[in-house]
């Protein structure tokens, strides 16, 4: 919310809430000026309607904090749904890539477009699929043990996790960038000084892509 758009939330809330706009003109002020800084990031709309979500529960006075804690909610529920697709530009343009990807986490915390959610696989030959995908990695460990080894298998835990999700395996196919030119199964890198190279903490967009070319 921006500072003038607070004034007429207060007034609505006060609707409900005669206690909540103090009679000290300076203390409206100052009351606004709170309000404005804990509510900078939720959207109007969404403000107003916390408040009437709130006063047909409670008959406590309503505070900044809990419209910002249930819209915090509303977008870590949205995020924890969105699969992050990979943007439609040239994925070896990393500023493009990445411009893109922050535009859509934003427009999907924001509301202005739903979460591009994955299909569970938990039945039928897309089960099968991930069975036979698991097994390709050669990783025959009981799930307890693979899910305790896990923090101190951080890429092969990615991987497992990326399998599962119907995602494709960039570790799969080698790498086609010119710079990279990993193996299957190798991590993608890019070049150091003299003949050391880098160990990238994901692979190449391009290598992903590869790999979703190849399973489809």
């Amino acid at each position: 919310m921006t500072p003038d758009q607070i004034p007429q939330l207060l007034k609505q809330v006060s609707y409900a809430d005669p206690r909540i706009l103090p009679e000290d003109p300076q203390e409206v002020a100052g009351l606004a000026a709170l309000w404005a800084s804990v509510l900078a990031d939720v959207p109007a709309q969404f403000a107003m309607q916390a408040v009437g979500i709130h006063y047909a529960k409670s008959p406590y006075p309503i505070k900044p904090s809990d419209i910002s804690t249930r819209w915090q909610a509303v977008v870590r529920d949205r995020m924890q749904r969105d699969v992050d697709p990979a943007p439609p530009v040239d994925p070896d343009n990393e500023s493009a890539y990445r411009h893109a990807l922050a535009a859509h986490r934003r427009a999907v915390a924001t509301g202005q477009q739903p979460p591009v959610e994955h299909k569970a696989l938990t039945s039928g030959p897309a089960a099968e699929e991930v069975q036979r995908r698991l097994a390709a990695l050669g990783d025959y460990l009981p799930t307890s043990v693979r899910e305790a080894l896990a923090p101190y298998r951080p890429a092969a835990a990615r991987r497992i996790a990326t399998i599962r999700e119907g995602r494709p395996d960039a570790l799969a196919v080698p790498c086609p960038v010119e710079t990279c030119r990993a193996a299957a199964k190798q991590p993608c890198t890019r070049p150091g000084k003299g003949q050391a190279r880098h160990r990238l903490a994901g692979p190449h967009p391009s290598r992903t892509d590869a790999a979703a070319g190849r399973a489809a």
